[in-house]
């Protein structure tokens, strides 16, 4: 096929279409939710179709254009669209869509439609913003209106306190990892004279201190310890809100944004990154095992895996030279083969428990379920499917993807590997209890015995990602276009290939296996009946709420108590009240002068011409 779109065409027909969307139904059809449900569903379609048909057009630029210049500084606006920003592209305009008509099911009833499915179109235009950006000014720009739009979104329902408490806490806790992403720039920018993606490759400064300090945006933004906390609490948010914002899109453009930044980075800057990324993993997969909300396992299990990929970056070989930067290739590989992979079978996983929800009339807890094998049947078995992708059963998508991390481990540090490999046992085992108590044994519950599946909306979108869950990790299925992503992938040989193959079938033995002979479907969980204190200690989550909510009570906010009352004393009342008495007295005087005689006038007449002569002389 020739190549016959340009930059000229992707812009309007990608970027600028949901931003219209998102305005169309802003200004006219906020009363309207059915037009505006349409109007949003049509432009995801466009975004889609346009995505996919520019990836297969073999279609490669960059190019942008100046918006703002302060002396030597220019802000540009630009394109990048390469391998990883075509591969991404498609990640979030296949996934969007299908969350899209899930949604139009889901949210029928809502009275608030029209306002939910614009907030979809304006995080749509954002998330596309990050992945074309060719410069990190303009991904910043667009960062922080991904987050405006998740705030949004997670906040949709703020009549209830939870979900508006629940987005404030998103939106301040993604601000502190930003503030540290935003000096990164600005100091990437003074050391290097550009922060354009393509530049930096060549010749730049290499310090330890930038990647850090821009891997601080990623640690706010894919929720990485210690700024995990704000994910789980946004699954207050609606379902379909979960599957793109919290499991496919906006908390992968943290790992997308470490691929973008590869040339900066050095190995005291991997070294915090890998066991960032591991540590996460490890502890996510811990919180995940007493969760009785099924959406806060999976969404404790978006944490862990997001920590899969960050110590996949983290791990990437520093092998060889291109161009005199150092090229962490195998690492970008296997973290953007991870988010492909989990973008389709996470995203099943949410829409999933979102069918589950409805069906069960908005019951979350999986000890009320129950019984839904029988009574939602095409629910399970996709759900199935994205169950046994995540926990790596042979031949599905999550397989393929976590064995090449688990791979990248093996050969660059075994610690991480022992790490990753734990963790694994753990997805098994939580995932495997997710997946009996939610589908198996008898009703909990009046909302379990009563369910039903949904509509064709509701289902359909289940059977397609179930599909690319099952399929998604077999590179040969993408187009060759993609080689420059998937090539870095690592292939394991020999006694390597052996050993990664059996840790992944003993771990996912032990997991599942022990989930199944350890909980019985009932309505209690046996963790915490037979091990109370081990309950206890996974069900704090380490107290990390609790460390927060005291630092804001008894630091912050007594020293913002100080700061106001030394802002009335000094700043209110000794600089402004104080210039403010000088000046009322100099106006008390003046109106003094002002008696009405003409006496009085001719005298300050005769003083003022003196005065004048005086200065003229030289004598003052």
């Amino acid at each position: 096929m020739e190549p016959i779109v340009t930059h000229t065409v992707v812009v309007p027909y990608i970027l600028l279409v949901p931003l219209v969307a998102a305005g169309i139904i802003a200004l006219f059809l906020r009363r309207r939710g059915k037009w505006a449900a349409g109007i949003s569903v049509f432009a995801a379609v466009l975004i889609a179709f346009r995505a996919v048909q520019l990836a297969l057009s073999g279609v490669r630029f960059e190019g942008g254009n100046e918006w703002l210049r302060l002396g030597d500084f220019a802000l540009s606006i630009g394109v990048k669209y390469d391998d990883l920003a075509a591969l991404m592209l498609c990640v979030v305009g296949v996934v969007g869509l299908c969350i899209h008509v899930f949604s139009l099911g889901y949210m029928r009833d809502d009275a608030a439609k029209a306002r939910y499915f614009g907030g979809l179109s304006i995080f749509m235009f954002s998330m596309i913003g990050i992945v074309l950006a060719d410069n990190l000014f303009m991904m910043f720009i667009f960062w922080e209106l991904v987050g405006f739009s998740s705030w949004l979104l997670i906040g949709h329902w703020h009549e209830k306190y939870s979900a508006s408490e629940a987005a404030k806490k998103a939106f301040i806790t993604n601000r502190v990892g930003d503030f540290g992403f935003l000096i990164g720039i600005i100091w990437c920018y003074w050391a290097n004279h550009t922060v354009n993606l393509s530049q930096l490759g060549h010749g730049h400064v290499f310090s330890t201190a930038i990647p850090l300090l821009l891997f601080c945006g990623a640690v706010g933004k894919s929720a990485q310890l210690p700024l995990q906390v704000w994910l789980p609490d946004a699954m207050e948010g609606p379902t379909p809100v979960s599957a793109l914002i919290h499991a496919a899109t906006m908390v992968a453009a943290g790992v997308y944004m470490l691929c973008r930044i590869n040339v900066l980075m050095v190995p005291d800057a991997l070294t915090v990154i890998m066991w960032t990324g591991a540590a996460t993993a490890l502890y996510a997969a811990c919180c995940a095992i007493t969760q009785s909300d099924i959406k806060k396992v999976l969404a404790y299990s978006t944490l862990s895996q997001l920590g899969y990929m960050v110590a996949a970056f983290g791990l990437g070989s520093l092998g060889f030279e291109l161009n005199g930067a150092t090229v962490i290739a195998a690492g970008v590989g296997a973290a953007m083969f991870h988010l492909t992979t989990h973008a389709f079978f996470k995203a099943l996983l949410f829409l999933g428990s979102g069918s589950v929800i409805h069906g069960c009339h908005h019951e979350q807890d999986i000890f009320k379920m129950g019984g839904l094998r029988t009574r939602m049947p095409l629910t399970f078995w996709t759900f199935t499917i994205g169950v046994a992708a995540i926990i790596g059963l042979p031949g599905l998508a999550g397989f393929f993807s976590k064995d090449a991390i688990l791979y990248l481990a093996f050969a660059n540090n075994k610690a991480v590997f022992a790490v990753l490999a734990f963790t694994a046992v753990l997805t098994a085992l939580y995932m495997t209890r997710l997946w009996r108590l939610t589908f198996f044994g008898e009703p909990r519950s009046e909302s379990a015995a009563h369910a039903h599946e949904g509509g064709l909306t509701l289902t359909l979108p289940l059977v397609v990602l179930a599909v690319l869950a099952a399929i998604g990790g077999y590179t040969g299925i993408y187009p060759k276009i993609f080689t420059g992503v998937f090539e870095l992938i690592p292939e394991a040989h020999g006694s390597d290939h052996t050993t990664i193959l059996i840790t992944s079938l003993v771990v996912l033995i032990l997991g599942a296996g022990a989930a199944l002979l350890f909980y019985k479907p009932a309505a209690t969980d046996a963790l915490q009946e037979k091990a109370p204190g081990l309950f206890r200690l996974l069900a704090s989550k380490l107290w990390f709420d609790e460390i927060y909510q005291w630092y804001i009570d008894k630091v912050q906010q007594r020293f913002a108590l100080l700061l106001n009352f030394l802002e009335q004393i000094f700043l209110a009342g000794l600089i402004v009240r104080g210039f403010a008495g000088v000046v009322g007295l100099f106006g008390i005087g003046a109106r003094a002068l002002h008696v009405g005689k003409l006496n009085a006038y001719v005298y300050w007449f005769l003083f003022g011409v003196v005065a004048l002569w005086l200065f003229a002389t030289g004598v003052f």
